[in-house]
């Protein structure tokens, strides 16, 4: 959520940075300052009145205590007033906040300057490139058929148990399932990041806390008698650890890694592109989430596009990095780099990876502070990033590792895995 003040100070940078995804919000910031001067000068009126009645309050005693008890009962009508007009002025002081909250509520984060304009992810910028597309052999196979042929994946049967988008890996499909997320998990806590295991499902203050809700609540599996959720993402419990938490300045940064399933309902998707694994409503993804002091989140950001590099240079996978432009950016999200894999089977690249700074977005909402060196609560920056989404991962080791005579294991895998071919 956008700070007040910020917009109040930085109006015109407000509505033009948001014009980069493609929303004219000059009505939507026109009417949060107006609310908000409404508020303040509610806010200004409730706290003299109530001064006046606390200075009433304590000139009764003093007049009943020197024994002028009828010019103190005369003093006491003036309290009923004062009651009755504090009550009257906190009622429409909570309206005003209540109306201010469901308009910022619809503001999503001021995209940074380096974000392109641009409406739809064709406008993304590629910004680098590595490894080499390989050549595959006559009658190489997508995925979705090798996952059949070698009966790694059994997408029929999950059809069957659960639904489509929700697929059985079986014997070294399963294998290598968690020979990635045992890498992953291991590179990242290498890398300075403690591991944690969290909640599959989540209260809607988490949601909130993190801009799932109210923004994406159609793409979220909702337990409804509990009120839960099924998470979109290890950020979203990762991230409320440190919800309504003051952090002093030298626990900063905070990294923390975790696995968890990952359940999106991807309403309105369809076609030929969602084959596969290359959309589902249930899949594994390794998170990285930091909680960084404002100077430094951009570094930090920089160094996890480097951490993500890395472990993609050791599986040997052709890939590039984006910038999102505005129209494809996340509600949340100041800054988003995604890495795809090149799937050469399919002839077309797949996300597998988003990295975000937030700036103080979610910090707001979630009240997550630190210290400063004024030892004044100064809000953080989060960010967060996938190290990585499994289900492209392993379509991209599938179709780009596949020969005549089978899958090769990427070599960093194989401790992991335990063998070298898949035949």
């Amino acid at each position: 959520m956008l700070q007040i003040p910020f917009i109040r100070e930085n109006k015109a940078l407000v509505i033009s940075r948001l014009a980069k995804r493609n929303i004219d919000a000059t009505e939507t910031v026109n009417a949060v300052i107006v609310l908000d001067e409404e508020r303040r000068a509610l806010q200004t009126e409730l706290d003299n009145t109530l001064a006046e009645s606390n200075a009433i309050s304590k000139e009764i005693g003093v007049l009943y205590t020197s024994g002028q008890a009828e010019k103190a009962k005369g003093l006491k009508a003036k309290t009923s007033e004062f009651k009755e007009t504090t009550k009257t002025l906190n009622e429409a002081l909570n309206a005003k906040i209540e109306a201010l909250n469901a308009l910022l509520y619809t503001l999503p984060n001021v995209p940074n300057a380096t974000v392109p304009a641009g409406n739809t992810d064709e406008d993304n910028v590629e910004i680098f490139r590595e490894g080499a597309i390989p050549t595959l052999f006559d009658g190489a196979l997508p995925h979705w058929e090798l996952a059949k042929k070698y009966d790694l994946i059994d997408f029929e049967l999950g059809t069957k148990i659960a639904g489509a988008g929700f697929p059985v890996y079986k014997g070294k499909g399963a294998r290598l399932q968690r020979a990635l997320i045992a890498y992953f998990l291991d590179k990242n806590t290498a890398a300075g990041y403690t591991e944690y295991q969290l909640p599959h499902l989540v209260n809607e203050a988490s949601a909130f806390g993190t801009g799932q809700l109210p923004d994406k609540e159609g793409q979220m599996y909702h337990v409804t008698e509990d009120n839960l959720y099924l998470i979109p993402t290890a950020e979203v419990p990762g991230t409320n650890i440190f919800r309504d938490v003051v952090l002093n300045a030298d626990e900063l940064p905070v990294g923390i890694t975790g696995y968890t399933p990952c359940f999106r309902r991807e309403a309105g998707s369809y076609g030929a592109h969602v084959r596969g694994l290359n959309r589902l409503h249930q899949f594994d993804k390794v998170e990285i989430l930091r909680v960084e002091h404002p100077d430094n989140s951009y570094k930090a950001l920089d160094g996890m596009v480097e951490h993500v590099k890395g472990l993609l240079q050791e599986l040997k996978l052709p890939y590039r990095i984006l910038r999102l432009c505005g129209g494809d950016l996340g509600f949340t999200s100041a800054l988003t780099f995604d890495f795809e894999v090149f799937s050469t089977a399919q002839d077309r690249w797949l996300e597998i990876s988003s990295i975000s700074n937030f700036e103080t977005f979610q910090a707001n909402r979630l009240k997550l502070r630190f210290k400063n060196s004024d030892g004044k609560n100064e809000l953080a920056h989060t960010l967060n990033g996938s190290s990585l989404a499994l289900p492209r991962v392993l379509a991209g080791i599938l179709e780009n590792y596949q020969t005549e005579k089978g899958i090769e294991i990427p070599e960093v895998l194989i401790p992991y895995t335990g063998f070298s071919i898949i035949d």
